[in-house]
């Protein structure tokens, strides 16, 4: 008479544990962290405000954050638009105060934003502060995050400047400090 061999219970339930964590597993890694650019809609902003370039950012409960880009960068709107490496607001359902390291380009001048903000209930458009100046844009051109350049270059900043690298803002404060 041949023994009987005996059921192995031990691996039911090693099978059963697998299956169970299998799935959380696969959830977990889809549970990510949302980027900036998930974030800002959930105020009622668009998400092309900031360029594709952002490596990280902060938001406290205040709604202070905290934007870093790997380096400084432009992107042309209706305006040519300057990003520093670390842009500082606060974030409210609607608009962005306090911000900072954010300029435009008017003229020949780099003038700092101060505030964006939209219309509650959304409409078609955006407001940028830039010093006592309000101006309203069509809030479309916001809605697609984009990569950003370097420098500038004749396509951005018209014909009679073709080919030529203009300085940052800051480099141009930092030229009228040193002369």
């Amino acid at each position: 008479m041949s023994p009987t061999p005996k059921p192995q219970l031990g691996l039911i339930p090693i099978l059963l544990l697998s299956l169970s964590v299998i799935p959380s597993l696969s959830l977990s890694l889809s549970d990510s962290p949302p980027t900036v650019f998930d974030i800002l809609p959930k105020f009622g902003l668009p998400r092309g405000l900031l360029p594709a370039s952002v490596s990280n950012y902060t938001l406290s409960d205040d709604g202070r954050f905290v934007v870093v880009l790997p380096k400084t960068c432009y992107l042309q709107f209706d305006y040519l638009v300057y990003y520093e490496k670390t842009i500082t607001g606060k974030l409210t359902y609607g608009a962005i105060t306090d911000l900072k390291g954010i300029q435009v380009q008017r003229f020949l001048f780099w003038l700092g934003v101060g505030e964006i903000r939209v219309d509650l209930p959304p409409s078609d458009n955006i407001y940028f502060t830039v010093g006592i100046i309000n101006k309203k844009l069509d809030i479309g051109q916001f809605q697609n995050v984009r990569p950003c350049r370097d420098g500038l270059s004749g396509s951005c900043v018209g014909s009679f400047k073709r080919g030529i690298q203009l300085p940052s803002p800051v480099e141009e404060i930092e030229m009228l400090i040193t002369e």
